[in-house]
């Protein structure tokens, strides 16, 4: 009877040992800070939306949410480098999917090169392709750029209009760039400022029920008193980017913990 075969030992990796979670307790403040509530988790796509709060929202915590954040920035301004409107204009342009970080180092050379509504006009497309090329999209852009320059040439006298209607005639411009013009660089405030931040910080706070920007918009136009509609955005935009992040709020330091409905929730 023939013998039976071996089977070779097959040697197994070393087993990496768990890391045991800390069981130190959270320091009295934090727990008394949050309410012994849970910190907030990681944010979702699947999961951005507006919190369920009662609607419209109480004047008196919508005011207190606005007085903090004017405490927390009260030097809120829009951090897109411009000089004039039309810079601004071309800064909102090139700012859409891209940061501002990023188009505040294109600009410098784009307006130094060239400098006012005729210059741009006329300039050859793969120049202006090459200068904006890092901010994304950029023959796009550059179509737009092109064509609101030689719109304002033609229809504006190469000035930047003044109404929301004009500058939706221009090519590139939505209702979000005519609100950023006409709000930062003429004070002029018929709408409210929405992007992404606006969008998530609103509907954590409670401020609208919508998703949409269009729908957040006049949500935030029925809540909040018009003469704030143009520093509700910087507001919002200052806090999205040092304390309310998109993927896990910091709610441990955050100063609206009391007046904010998503604080330290689960998400």
């Amino acid at each position: 009877m023939p013998a039976a075969k071996k089977t070779p030992l097959v040697p197994t990796a070393p087993q990496t040992p768990q890391r045991l979670k800390s069981s130190k307790p959270p320091s009295p403040a934090k727990v008394a800070a949050r309410g012994g509530r849970k910190p907030a988790g990681p944010i979702t796509k699947a999961n951005r939306k507006p919190v369920k709060s009662p609607w419209p929202p109480e004047a008196p915590r919508v005011t207190a949410l606005l007085k903090g954040l004017e405490k927390l920035y009260p030097n809120a301004e829009c951090e897109l480098h411009h000089k004039n409107a039309f810079e601004l204009l071309c800064a909102t342009i090139l700012s859409a999917q891209c940061t501002d970080e990023r188009v505040n180092k294109v600009t410098p050379h784009l307006f130094a090169t060239f400098p006012t509504p005729a210059d741009m006009a006329a300039a050859p497309p793969e120049v202006l392709e090459d200068i904006i090329k890092s901010t994304g999209f950029y023959r796009q852009k550059t179509k737009s750029l092109l064509a609101t320059s030689k719109l304002l040439q033609e229809r504006f006298g190469g000035a930047v209009p003044k109404t929301v209607d004009e500058l939706l005639s221009l090519k590139g411009v939505a209702r979000k760039t005519a609100n950023v013009v006409l709000g930062t660089a003429y004070g002029v405030a018929v709408g409210v400022v929405v992007d992404t931040h606006v969008q998530r910080l609103s509907m954590r706070l409670g401020l609208t029920r919508n998703t949409t920007p269009e729908k957040i918009e006049q949500d935030l136009m029925q809540v909040v008193p018009q003469k704030k509609w143009i520093e509700l955005p910087h507001l919002l935009i200052y806090h999205g980017r040092r304390m309310c992040f998109a993927r896990k709020p910091d709610c441990e330091h955050c100063p609206l913990v009391p007046h904010c409905p998503s604080a330290f929730k689960e998400t």
